[in-house]
């Protein structure tokens, strides 16, 4: 049986590709510091070996990547306006943490690593769809960080023959993705604002859209690319989301019918980083390994929706 390590295993991303893998009947390590994760996202992951620490100490991935097979590298600190506040902690989880894995992995002989990219890669150049052979032209510090952990990977693969895969995720919302801080993702707050009756706050004028992709395309796509065949994958770069886009102002209207809410939307002024447009092409992935997204945006905010009223209704 292969074991698998997460990096950032209690963070949204990283706690739902360990549901499908514990699922799957496989052997799953994570790490994770609790900056951005929740131990709540642990408690439904019976038989981990968790690991508290952070990939920023070398010592830690040297420990955690002992006897895994396949490293999921989900870990990052995963916010345009947080890296604008605070560029130099971002860089050293995003970059030296990401190197510090790839040092420990080359020495341990994992097998594959599969990376958690970001669109953001692709700044705000006007082309529309994003395709992964564009120049990349990072905004934010968050950016320059996700390419530079791109890049590493590509170096890993070349230099050390190791087999690395970069996906660049589009925007992912769903079920376990955290609405309380200020750097969540845009859906996640409406999401549970709307449900509580409070006021969507739109950085903007609402007319920006994104390549909104549920959670579950998410793994899958990790999972299928996890096991290509490594000539078609290793050293390479792959777009996962779902060649639509919706708008901010169309996201809001679409919740307001399926929460019943009934009150006012806030603008504020754009945020410094934010992108105006993200549209992905996923051909690329879909000829590698198959990807082909089956949940479309309705029915991945209605499944959200579901999961957060839940959430509230615990509370209570």
């Amino acid at each position: 049986m292969a074991t698998y390590l997460i990096t950032g295993i209690a963070g949204f991303i990283g706690s739902n590709i360990a549901r499908a893998l514990l699922a799957r009947g496989e052997s799953v390590r994570g790490v994770d510091n609790f900056v951005t994760g929740k131990r709540a996202n642990l408690e439904d992951l019976p038989g981990i070996d968790f690991v508290e620490g952070t990939i920023e100490d070398p010592a830690v991935c040297a420990c955690v990547c002992k006897g895994i097979d396949y490293i999921f590298h989900e870990a990052a600190l995963a916010s345009v306006p947080r890296s604008v506040a605070d560029p130099v902690s971002t860089n050293a989880n995003n970059v030296t943490g990401t190197l510090n894995l790839l040092v420990a992995a080359r020495d341990a002989g994992v097998k594959r690593i599969v990376y958690a990219g970001s669109s953001s890669a692709y700044g705000d150049q006007p082309t529309l769809p994003k395709q992964e052979d564009m120049v990349p032209d990072p905004i934010s510090p968050y950016a320059v960080s996700k390419l530079t952990g791109e890049q590493y990977l590509r170096s890993f693969s070349r230099v050390y023959g190791m087999e690395t895969v970069t996906l660049r995720y589009f925007n992912v919302f769903g079920p376990h993705q955290d609405p309380s801080s200020q750097y969540s993702g845009v859906l996640a707050k409406f999401s549970l604002g709307m449900l509580e009756g409070r006021t969507p706050v739109i950085f903007g004028d609402g007319s920006q859209s994104r390549d909104f992709t549920f959670i579950e395309n998410v793994v899958e796509a990790n999972l299928a690319a996890m096991h290509a065949p490594a000539d078609k994958v290793s050293g390479k770069v792959f777009n996962v989301a779902t060649e639509q886009r919706i708008t901010l102002n169309d996201a809001v209207n679409i919740l307001r019918e399926l929460t019943g809410y009934t009150g006012p939307v806030e603008y504020a002024p754009p945020r410094t980083g934010d992108i105006a447009h993200s549209l992905a092409d996923i051909s690329r992935a879909r000829a590698a390994f198959g990807y082909a997204p089956k949940v479309d945006f309705h029915e991945g905010i209605r499944r959200t929706l579901n999961w957060y009223r839940g959430l509230t209704a615990a509370v209570r």
